[in-house]
């Protein structure tokens, strides 16, 4: 009997310990050094639960120190610019693959697009370096159309008109999808709406916008969407076919 006992325990014992290393080797994380001046932005708080939701790697922000990268002033790979600073990634951990995969995304045209959409105050805060402007190719779209289609007329339908669903109930001074979507703009502006008048008194992104202040409550019943439910609504916008108004539009 105390054999038996033995061995149930000492199997049990075993099965645990193969259940928790595969748990503990693939835990996905990385590390970034981030300059201040870019991290005083606030960009890392709106990029990185992106890459994040993408991708399932969790990236620690330090500014002094070690890090498997950094992205720094005149850094080797140029993401976006700032009062005439480049700003790039460079890697330091080669053997890292979770770094690995933050830089193919932070340097290829989802991330710089991503980081290029972000704006404070309604205003945008980086450029694109000329070198890379002249080098974009049209970017790939991740999100479901077919999900952005319903998610767009719940969240959006009750102010633009979205389609013919509801070419009727829109709000006459809000501009409709096919109108923001004629605008050379229009992608920047769909993945940053949140942050965009009158937006951010009555929007809720989890993760990335702060909360409602508790003396200026929310003036109408909150839009609350996740960061994968805005792309399937921007994958849903790229197939509306923009407005012909007769004339170039201009920024607003």
């Amino acid at each position: 009997m105390d054999f038996f006992r033995f061995l149930i325990g000492f199997l049990a014992v075993a099965v645990a310990g193969v259940a928790a290393g595969p748990a503990v080797s693939q835990s996905k994380t990385t590390t970034l050094l981030v300059v201040p001046e870019v991290q005083d932005t606030g960009v890392v708080k709106f990029m990185l639960p992106r890459f994040t939701l993408k991708h399932g790697v969790r990236v620690t922000v330090v500014d002094e120190g070690d890090a498997s990268g950094s992205l720094i002033a005149d850094g080797d790979t140029v993401v976006f610019s700032r009062g005439g600073t480049n700003y790039g990634l460079t890697v330091h951990d080669t053997d890292d693959p979770h770094m690995a995969t933050l830089a193919a995304w932070m340097t290829g045209d989802v991330g710089r697009r991503t980081i290029l959409s972000f704006k404070k105050d309604g205003q945008a805060v980086f450029e694109a370096p000329v070198v890379v402007a002249e080098a974009e190719e049209a970017v790939e779209l991740e999100g479901d159309a077919a999900r952005g289609a319903d998610l767009a007329l719940s969240a959006c339908g009750r102010c633009h008109v979205v389609g013919e669903v509801n070419r009727m109930n829109g709000i006459g001074s809000t501009p409709s999808f096919a109108v923001l979507r004629s605008l050379d703009d229009w992608l920047e502006r769909f993945l940053a709406f949140y942050a965009l008048n009158p937006h951010p008194s009555f929007t809720i992104i989890p993760d990335v916008t702060e909360p409602f202040d508790e003396t200026r409550p929310s003036p109408i019943s909150p839009v609350t969407l996740t960061l994968e439910e805005l792309e399937n609504i921007v994958a849903y916008t790229a197939t509306v076919d923009p407005a012909d108004l007769g004339s170039p539009i201009a920024h607003q």
